[in-house]
């Protein structure tokens, strides 16, 4: 339940005081006598969005900088693949990795059209929906048979139910996936959550509905209940993206952290977890015009600088807040990771010599709904991959994210590169996800033969049918495209020449979703030998070529930023072990005094080297595993690194075995140094 909320004075809140100080005086709990128990701690996560472990230095993000130096700075970080948003959010809510959680990326196939039983008063739409909105959420959970589609306890849920204050504030989707069940919907609606969950919906008609005493704290603070919009439009193939960061959304989230959340979590005396996710740098990443259809500055350009800056900002705000107050200070942790790392984006290029993809979805010129060209000519359109394996197969192929309607019945629009753009056809997927085979017909069962869901960097593709010939082909026809840069299997179609099974990156576990039975990471290079920075990746994407993605398994997104400060955890410390998004809950847990509950067995582990008495140091290997080979001799190779029967991947790239630690514009051979200690 919320805490009673204490009405503060207008004047406190303009007064140059601390309000996380002004609230913690008027506790409602008396100071613990002597030989009393010690206060319970409180935890504070704070997420960066796609900020890269590299990105953080004394002019662009300060804090970061000095929280890394003041308490334990993860050298060796990793985030799991694929490093989109949702699936690490699912791993920082629950300490489980992918295939126990089913969270597989930003755009899954869920199995079903989504909403096709009229939650929040819509109709059936896609059956590959994007994650990142709270209706989308709650729908999957209402879905699942425990009302519950990541099938594990997030560390908030067991928090709340423990009696502590829970909040998740910020990015929508990553927000609500913290505390996942308050999202299922009650008689085709949201309830009133006993977390408080802000994020970009909040205010809105299809928001998450506030308790009374949080609109109270929000409108006592001057705040509304409604963040500003964000504005940052991505441009198009002839027009650049957004020149600002996200300062006016973020700057709400973190007032109402500051001003509202914090002070009515101190006035009740009771601990409290509160997660905050900041959208950028990430956001603006993805949508910065500083390099339009250039690799160069790509996401290294000032926009982007500017986000990492207003990431710092708001961390800043946050830990001044806890920092005002002594006792806050002395009983609260804070870890600070980012989901994922970032690359700019290659809608062409496949290596750093500029040599161009070839790809059967090149050969067209896509027009958009004014007639001019929507892609370069020549370069990869929004879902390539769906093209070309449609066209490979000699199958149909429907665009799962628009629907025609006719003889009062629902389909999938069609998707045709070889004829103009019409009512009633597309020359390309709108977003890339593609359903391949059956009628497109909109119904509860999808009848495709396959379904391409993209994720930026990597692609899932799922063949609901289970036939093993098919994926065959599949696996085949992909060993033979110039911008694959792994491929991964469902290890029950057996093993396949040039593909790892998924259980190599343990996408297979305990789950009840839809498990892909193919995985796909693209291509990626360094223009700087050695510079994580300077990483491009091919991207099946509507962004355009020079602005930013993530997805793929490269060392340039699986080194995210981690780093903690706080009474339980060392000062001063370089943490060199391998660590993981994964190990964030099970963590917190035990300094909170909390026993996370599992279903499934792939979990992360306690960082006992970052506690106050905790070991230094202990030994990890560095693995490496090799695929058998194509006929073209090429192979996937996985290099990972290992801790207590964990498992943190490092990068993969698609080569011939004897050639790859010299292989050209690979990113296997940054991994040994760029994964170490700095």
């Amino acid at each position: 339940m919320y805490p009673s909320v204490r009405r503060i004075p207008r004047a406190a809140i303009f007064a140059g005081l601390s309000l996380c100080a002004w609230a913690a005086a008027f506790a409602a709990e008396p100071p613990a006598a002597a030989g009393a128990a010690p206060t319970r701690r409180n935890a504070v996560i704070f997420v960066a969005d796609g900020l890269r472990h590299d990105s953080v230095n004394s002019i662009d993000a300060p804090t970061l900088l000095a929280l890394r130096q003041r308490g334990v700075h993860f050298a060796n970080s990793h985030s799991l693949f694929p490093t989109t948003t949702t699936p690490n959010a699912a791993v920082i809510a629950t300490g489980h990795y992918l295939g126990d959680t089913g969270d597989f990326s930003n755009t899954e196939y869920v199995g079903y059209p989504i909403f096709n039983h009229g939650n929040f008063g819509k109709s059936a739409g896609t059956p590959a929906p994007f994650l990142e909105n709270d209706e989308v959420i709650g729908d999957v959970d209402d879905h699942a048979s425990t009302g519950n589609f990541l099938n594990e306890v997030t560390l908030l849920a067991l928090a709340r139910e423990q009696g502590f204050n829970t909040a998740a504030i910020g990015k929508l989707g990553p927000a609500g996936i913290q505390d996942v069940t308050q999202l299922r919907p009650v008689g085709g609606r949201f309830a009133v959550p006993q977390t408080v969950i802000l994020d970009d919906s909040t205010g809105k008609a299809d928001g998450i509905p506030l308790a009374p005493e949080i609109r109270t704290a929000l409108a006592t603070a001057g705040l509304g209940i409604m963040p500003a919009p964000r504005d940052q439009p991505a441009g198009t193939a002839a027009t650049p993206g957004t020149l600002a960061a996200n300062v006016g959304q973020q700057k709400w989230f973190a007032d109402a952290t500051t001003k509202a959340v914090l002070p009515a979590f101190a006035s009740s005396g009771r601990p409290f977890v509160l997660l905050f996710w900041s959208r950028d740098p990430d956001g603006t990443q993805h949508n910065q015009g500083d390099s339009l259809n250039k690799l160069q500055p790509g996401i290294n350009g000032p926009t982007s600088r500017a986000a990492v800056a207003n990431a710092d900002a708001n961390l800043r705000q946050i830990l001044d807040c806890i920092d005002g107050d002594p006792a806050l200070r002395a009983s609260t942790d804070v870890f600070v990771t980012s989901d994922h790392g970032f690359a700019t984006s290659s809608r062409h290029e496949i290596d750093s010599a500029g040599h161009g993809s070839h790809g059967y979805a090149t050969t067209f010129t896509y027009a958009g709904s004014d007639g001019k060209p929507d892609v370069v000519p020549g370069w990869l359109p929004p879902g390539f991959l769906a093209i070309d394996l449609a066209h490979e197969l000699e199958l149909p192929l429907f665009d799962p994210d628009s629907q025609i309607h006719g003889d009062g019945a629902a389909r999938y629009e069609p998707v045709d590169p070889t004829k103009p753009p019409s009512t009633v056809s597309r020359q390309r997927p709108a977003l890339g996800n593609g359903l391949i085979g059956g009628t497109g017909a909109v119904q509860d069962h999808p009848d495709a033969t396959i379904i391409v869901a993209t994720s930026g960097g990597a692609d899932l593709i799922y063949v609901p049918g289970r036939e093993r010939a098919m994926v065959r082909r599949i696996v085949a026809f992909l060993g033979r495209q110039d911008y694959v840069g792994g491929l991964f299997v469902d290890p029950a179609f057996g093993a396949m020449p040039g593909a790892l099974p998924l259980t190599a990156i343990a996408l297979e576990g305990a789950t009840q979703m839809p498990r892909p039975s193919v995985v796909v990471s693209f291509k990626s290079f360094l223009l700087s030998p050695g510079d994580l920075l300077s990483a491009v990746q091919v991207s099946d994407t509507a962004l355009q070529e020079g602005q930013g993605m993530h997805g793929h398994l490269g060392r340039d997104n699986t080194f995210n930023n981690m780093a903690a400060v706080g009474p339980d955890f060392k000062q001063g410390f370089v943490d060199a072990l391998p660590v993981g998004n994964a190990d964030i809950a099970p963590t917190l847990a035990q300094v909170l005094g909390l026993e996370l509950p599992s279903t499934g067995r792939l979990r992360g582990r306690v960082l006992a080297e970052a506690l106050v008495g905790g070991p230094d140091a202990a030994p990890f290997r560095h693995e490496t595993a090799v695929s058998s080979t194509t006929p073209a001799g090429l192979a996937t190779v996985l290099q990972y690194q290992e801790i207590q029967g964990r498992r943190y991947f490092d990068t993969a790239c698609f080569v011939a075995p004897a050639r790859e630690r010299h292989a050209r514009n690979q990113l296997c051979t940054a991994t040994q140094e760029s994964g170490r200690a700095r």
